[in-house]
């Protein structure tokens, strides 16, 4: 339904993380996913993350979801922006699937936007790969080249900046798509009642990777070797180079290990940063009971937006779900599945039943069920 319009292996090799691109006729004939009224629905719900955000003259106005009357906003000058929709509409699945030539621990959410001619979000620079998708409606985008910008008001917490001379000036209809990598300021306006889509990937900081290593070694009680030192600085008040050296080399030896730093990358780019839509589950499923469904054509389905993730080089014969591990037995003969388990998002009919002959495998699928994160359709 949603087919990339483009050479999806040329966009990596020649623009991913380099340079922005339009992308005219990205996706054929396209039709947006969602309506405007169920997004607005979407923006009601306390889990869903959402805001308005209005255009002022020299500024603009953010109002934090859940937003139950638009009334106030009038005809023009405002969008609703709505966070991982993929989380919660699983009609977008498809569009977000079309995207998946990039792998999925990159991958953040799905942003769906419904604008009025004049809203739009002021000049900014994101930490993070988009594909800003056209629906319904038009918008002009301006992006410009990298460089030093000050940040709008001098406010540090914020992502808008100043105004920037553009490299890019580009109308978006129906279908159209801009790519921007990190680091490209860019601000769009609205010209046409619009519904858009914002795809995202994300990728950890240093900042980011050493709290979780650090959150990872106080939790399993790792890393506890001490420094010492065979000669000590004449000076009582100095801390020799070769010291410093040393103490750097212990940090370095806890992150070269694999059964910590795969552990850590696992567990971190597994995790999702907005609220799952999780399956309530009644009594829990046993395999026994998953097996007969499947029989009867049920198919298994995992939840929209829940990453699961197998480490290449992995020691252990383990996949990460949403920061969990899940690891199966060491007798398990499982490296020919695993990979098929991690990239497939359903499981249906034979192929189905014919993974549930493998014990392990059937376990696993009463676990995803019985833990909320997929669910018998």
């Amino acid at each position: 339904m949603y087919t990339p319009n483009f050479d999806t292996q040329a966009f990596l090799a020649n623009h991913w993380q380099k340079q922005p691109l339009v992308i005219k006729g990205a996706f054929a004939h396209f039709q947006d996913p969602i309506a405007p009224d169920e997004l607005a629905g979407l923006a009601c719900e306390e889990e869903v993350a959402s805001r308005i955000v209005l255009t002022k003259k020299d500024n603009w106005e953010i109002i934090q979801g859940p937003i139950e009357d638009y009334a106030p906003f009038g005809e023009a000058n405002w969008q609703l922006l709505v966070q991982a929709v993929n989380h919660w509409y699983p009609d977008v699945e498809p569009l977000v699937n079309a995207f998946r030539f990039i792998p999925d621990w990159r991958f953040d959410d799905l942003m769906v936007s419904y604008a009025t001619p004049g809203g739009g979000v002021g000049p900014h620079i994101d930490n993070y790969d988009v594909f800003l998708l056209q629906g319904e409606g038009k918008r002009r985008w301006k992006v410009g080249a990298k460089g030093q910008y000050a940040p709008r008001g001098g406010d540090t917490h914020t992502a808008l900046i100043d105004d920037f001379e553009p490299i890019l000036d580009v109308v978006l209809e129906a279908g159209d798509m801009l790519y921007i990598p990190p680091g490209f300021p860019h601000r769009g306006e609205t010209l046409e009642t619009a519904l858009s889509y914002s795809i995202g990937f994300r990728a950890p900081s240093q900042q980011e990777l050493f709290s979780s290593i650090a959150d990872h070694l106080i939790d399993t009680n790792g890393g506890n070797k001490r420094f010492t030192s065979n000669q000590e600085p004449a000076s009582p008040g100095l801390l020799s180079v070769e010291q410093q050296q040393g103490m750097l080399a212990l940090v370095y030896e806890i992150l070269s290990q694999p059964a910590h730093y795969q552990t850590v990358l696992g567990q971190t780019l597994s995790q999702n940063r907005f609220e799952l839509d999780l399956c309530e589950q009644g009594d829990n499923y046993t395999l026994e009971e998953v097996m007969g469904a499947l029989e009867d054509g049920a198919t298994l389905q995992r939840i929209g937006g829940l990453k699961v993730i197998r480490l290449e080089g992995d020691k252990q014969t383990r996949l990460f779900i949403n920061g969990e591990i899940y690891a199966f037995k060491e007798a398990d003969e499982l490296d020919d599945k695993l990979m098929l388990l991690a990239d497939a998002f359903s499981f249906e009919g034979e192929q189905a039943l014919s993974l549930c002959q493998q014990q392990a495998i059937g376990q696993y699928f009463v676990w995803l069920l019985n833990s909320g994160y997929a669910y018998l359709a």
